[in-house]
């Protein structure tokens, strides 16, 4: 049975396979997907627009001002700035701040209290 078409659309037979082929799209479909892109790009552009806020400290750079500090700080003070287990803070210390960084590490233990870390600048 052959399918029925609308009269709108006429469709026209490929003369080498002798099927019949969809009309090709109108001019009005072309229409919508440009104001859709259209659309979209207004909306970038307003984003791109707007003034960003200043970031706050990171936590590295929270560690940094701790250690600059004359009597420098504890593992445990690093810990509460930022959140960290003791691990992690050690690795910061001998990672970041002795190999990247390049700083100069100096570790201090006092007879009475806990050791106290300082980089060497803040004398």
């Amino acid at each position: 049975m052959a399918k029925s078409h609308s009269v709108d659309e006429p469709r026209s037979v490929d003369e080498r396979t002798g099927r019949q082929r969809r009309p090709k799209a109108t001019h009005t479909s072309t229409k919508a997907k440009a104001a859709k892109r259209q659309t979209r790009r207004r909306s970038a552009v307003r984003s791109r627009g707007r003034v960003k806020l200043a970031a706050a400290k990171t936590k590295q750079q929270v560690c940094l001002d701790l250690l600059n500090r004359a009597d420098g700080a504890t593992i445990e003070e690093l810990q509460a700035a930022t959140g960290w287990q003791q691990h992690s803070v050690r690795g910061f210390l001998a990672g970041a701040v002795k190999k990247k960084l390049g700083l100069t590490l100096l570790s201090e233990k006092p007879d009475a209290g806990p050791r106290r870390y300082r980089i060497a600048s803040a004398v």
